[in-house]
């Protein structure tokens, strides 16, 4: 994975995950993220390289560096990177965390049952080369 910049690991069957890589994709128009299934190879070395179970997706997780943010605060992280208007949602940290993720984790564990999934996962457009992992 040699270019830099945080990575943005989500469920690519997941009808919900692959909106918010969508929302990414359209919004990240300096192209501060890359996109990474979890389902993929370099989704699963990156999930085990930070601790989490390879076989259950229960959170988004952003990774900078050595760095990986989960539940609210991956969404935080991405939303103050976006920038203007993104970043006012930020003023959401004033909830205090653990009730934030409690919410994050109400819609995560039951995303499926409320957005729906794919079979298989989705494959990039052409004009989306170079925003996914594919090592």
């Amino acid at each position: 994975m040699s270019q830099s910049g945080p990575i943005i690991l989500f469920d690519g069957v997941c009808k919900l995950c692959s909106a918010w890589a969508n929302f990414i994709i359209a919004h990240d128009t300096e192209r501060r993220f890359r996109l990474c299934s979890v389902q993929s190879a370099a989704g699963q070395r990156l999930l085990a390289e930070h601790g989490y179970p390879t076989d259950t997706f229960e959170t988004m997780l952003v990774v900078d560096g050595q760095l990986g943010f989960e539940k609210s605060a991956a969404f935080f992280f991405v939303m103050n990177r976006l920038g203007w208007p993104w970043r006012a949602l930020c003023v959401l940290r004033l909830i205090p965390r653990p009730l934030r993720d409690w919410l994050y984790d109400r819609i995560a564990l039951n995303r499926y049952r409320l957005f729906g999934r794919y079979e298989l996962c989705q494959l990039p457009s052409a004009d989306h080369l170079g925003r996914f992992v594919d090592e």
